[in-house]
């Protein structure tokens, strides 16, 4: 669904509650945006110039000339404009209390808690196998068994012997368990102290609230993660599959992706693709499936899955979105279950004195719901410690989207109709659906099957089995395939939700293209100019209807369409966390798969057999992942800018500002995630059949790093995760 600049201004000066959706009855866009303008500032002139993008841009701020697109040099390094500069805060390896900092950082949360110094909580969100099998050594400082394991990994596949029987195999399990415990321990949450020094560097103080939640947190040291709400009736029951005996408690934390800071100083945690350590399905009781039974336990240089499976983690724990207080040395998280356990990808909140409170978090698979929370109490203070007890009653909701730019809120409980959208409104004509009486799931690809499904199950208490606190909780574990069956629209991967001032949603669609085993959004909503499948993401905005936190109906709008300008995009592809500054203005970073960065593009989009490529071959154009500001007010309201490109391979995550507006936190995930070491600064020469704004072909010579050297950019060292501090030399705002 592209979105032209026009129609961005006239939404944008929408009240909340008061989407405009027909044409004919707008202002014009200018006066209108001065009307009703987003924020209370205005960005007349975009105070930085924008790096040189590997595509022709609307907002390149200089004269385009084709010769300066004609060679491109990608460079290992985070590009910002002239007059930034970036500090290293920390990497991977660097000590963080008695353990370490992980890997793949991602979102970042900075509570202040005094003049220039404050407390820095971080996702670590899940382990890059090329560069961290390769890197191991040298960066911890201890060797792990990879070799020895590898021949014994490979006739495990052959003979096809589950993960139970490879781990009783001495002195396997041995070797397994050490190499498991350290790819663990790289996963989870970090908090670290930081201070801003006068000429404006940020550095680390090491106090004693610094601390790592891992993986494995509650394993051997007692720091177990504590949880609320109806899962825990789940936890705590005998039922059909297996149990931890654990009750409440819960080992550890991993697959943390985004999340989101509350007003009252806590920080949330999302758990996203937990099915990569754990088995994600469940009996219809909530109940997990033994982990033995998961013959995907595998690591090495293609890949680390399945380590669940080695310490007995019960599946159904694990999805979970997860509140810490950094300023407690001795909170380790608590996992609320009225959130749902789905593949979370962050949380935006909602916190409003005299209204109720509400967290929405989108689930990141191809197919995946938004949802919302909403407290049974209302908030009295948003600044109050005490709201974190809000989050233990409540409930879940699953959006619904109609094509005419409404929606509505189904809720998660026992007697919400079973009322499964078709098959073929989806993009690839599938549908997941609870798979009874056995648990897990099984698709749905015949629009007559839903109607058999419908009479055989009446409301999603037919679906699922407990007494009633029992019974909700297993519809909160198993909240995809019940947001499934009761007919929540399945949408375009929603990574990062936040809140705007206005109490509006902002939401990354990051890709459209279908999945075969998770399968699809629905073609009526998420959908390119033509009609087909989108590739390149979108940034929607949603309204509640009388502006209140607990509306159970909706007005949502496309705000930005990535792809290439000649097309109608702004420019950048797969939007995904999002920011606000404190003006009010769009922050974004993307999340370009790292096998598809600067991919050869042939001459005239011809594959080998004569055929037009597809969008997913298309996104070499993009590069390297980015960083875009997107003004929400002014004469510029609309237009994406680039601001910053991050390392070869890399994905630039968790942008984060400080109060003043002075230093924009980043995390650089993954650098060198494809090829691994860059080895003695090689290189090489890529063609990209490339497109100028007014739709002129031409073609580009694009140098390209084989794999990264990045934060030390030193030759044949070996990159590292790391989070940055973005500032102004002159120590002046961002913006």
């Amino acid at each position: 669904m592209n979105i032209k600049r026009r129609e961005f201004l006239i939404f944008l000066g929408a009240g909340a509650g008061k989407i405009v959706l027909s044409s004919s009855q707008q202002e014009p866009s200018a006066k209108l945006a001065k009307k009703y303008p987003i924020n209370n500032s205005s960005t007349n002139n975009i105070n930085f110039q924008p790096p040189q993008s590997p595509i022709p841009l609307v907002t390149s701020n200089q004269e385009f000339k084709i010769d300066d697109y004609t060679t491109y040099e990608v460079v290992d390094d985070l590009v910002i404009p002239k007059g930034f500069t970036y500090d290293i805060i920390a990497s991977w390896g660097d000590k963080i209390g008695d353990s370490r900092f992980g890997y793949n950082n991602d979102y970042l949360s900075y509570i202040e808690t005094g003049e220039n110094e404050g407390l820095l909580t971080i996702n670590f969100e899940y382990i890059s196998p090329l560069p961290w099998v390769t890197s191991y050594q040298k960066i911890i400082g201890k060797s792990l068994p990879f070799l020895e394991i590898a021949s014994e990994f490979q006739e495990a596949v052959k003979s096809n012997i589950n993960s139970q029987e490879l781990l009783n195999k001495s002195p396997l399990k041995k070797q397994i368990t050490t190499i498991a415990k350290e790819a663990m321990i790289d996963m989870g949450i970090g908090v670290i102290s930081i201070r801003r020094q006068p000429d404006g560097q940020w550095v680390r103080t090491n106090s004693k609230f610094d601390r790592r939640i891992t993986g494995i947190s509650g394993l051997e040291d007692g720091h177990y993660l504590k949880s609320t709400g109806p899962a825990v009736a789940v936890f705590k029951k005998k039922g059909k599959g297996y149990d931890d005996k654990l009750g409440d408690r819960i080992i550890g934390s991993f697959a943390n992706c985004a999340g989101g800071t509350t007003p009252w100083g806590t920080v949330f945690s999302a758990e996203e693709n937990f099915q990569k350590y754990v088995i994600e399905a469940v009996y219809s009781d909530g109940t997990s499936i033994d982990p033995t039974q998961d013959k995907s336990l595998f690591i090495g240089e293609q890949g680390v899955v399945g380590l669940g499976s080695a310490f007995g983690l019960a599946g159904n724990k694990y999805g979970w979105m997860v509140e810490v207080d950094p300023a407690l040395p001795d909170d380790y998280g608590t996992k609320h279950t009225w959130l749902g356990r789905y593949r979370h990808e962050a949380v935006g909140i909602r916190a409003q004195a005299n209204q109720p409170l509400a967290f929405y978090s989108g689930c990141d698979r191809r197919s995946g719901h938004l949802y919302k929370f909403v407290s049974k109490d209302i908030v009295k203070d948003p600044t109050d410690k005490s709201n974190s007890q809000l989050l233990t009653n409540g409930m879940l909701y699953g959006a619904k989207f109609n094509s005419n730019g409404t929606g509505s809120w189904i809720p998660l409980k026992e007697d919400t109709p079973v009322n499964p959208d078709l098959p073929s409104v989806h993009v690839n004509n599938m549908i997941n659906l609870p798979q009874r009486p056995d648990g897990g799931s099984f698709k749905v690809t015949k629009d007559r099957d839903i109607e058999a499904f419908k009479q055989k199950y009446q409301t999603l208490g037919d679906l699922y089995q407990g007494d009633p606190e029992a019974k909700q909780g297993a519809i909160l574990i198993d909240a995809h395939l019940a947001g499934n069956a009761a007919g929540v629209t399945c949408t375009a991967r929603p990574e990062d939700t936040i809140v705007a001032k206005d109490g509006s949603l902002f939401i990354a669609f990051t890709s459209g293209y279908p999945s075969s085993s998770d399968g699809s959004p629905d073609q009526r909503i998420f959908k390119g100019p033509d009609g087909e499948a989108y590739e390149y993401g979108w940034i929607m905005r949603l309204v509640e209807d009388s502006d209140r936190p607990d509306a159970m109906t909706f007005r949502w709008q496309m705000f930005a369409t990535g792809g290439e300008p000649t097309f109608g995009g702004l420019g950048f592809s797969n939007p995904d966390n999002l920011e606000f500054d404190d003006q009010g203005n769009l922050w974004m970073v993307t999340d370009i798969s790292t096998n598809k960065h600067n991919q050869i593009v042939p001459e005239n989009r011809i594959d080998k057999d004569g055929k037009p490529i597809n969008q997913a071959s298309l996104c070499g154009l993009f590069g390297n992942n980015s960083i875009w500001y997107i003004p929400t007010s002014g004469s510029n309201a609309g237009q994406a800018y680039l601001f910053g490109i991050g390392p070869t391979e890399s994905e630039t995550s968790g942008p984060f500002f400080t109060k003043d507006g002075e230093t924009l936190f980043l995390a650089i995930q993954h650098p060198g995630e494809y090829n691994g070491i860059r080895q003695n600064m090689a290189s090489e020469t890529r063609r990209l059949a490339m497109k100028t704004i007014d739709g002129s072909d031409f073609m580009q010579n694009r140098i390209v790093p084989m794999g990264s050297n990045w934060p030390e950019k030193k030759i044949n060292h070996p990159p590292k995760p790391s989070v940055v501090a973005i500032r102004r030399l002159d120590s002046t705002r961002i913006t």
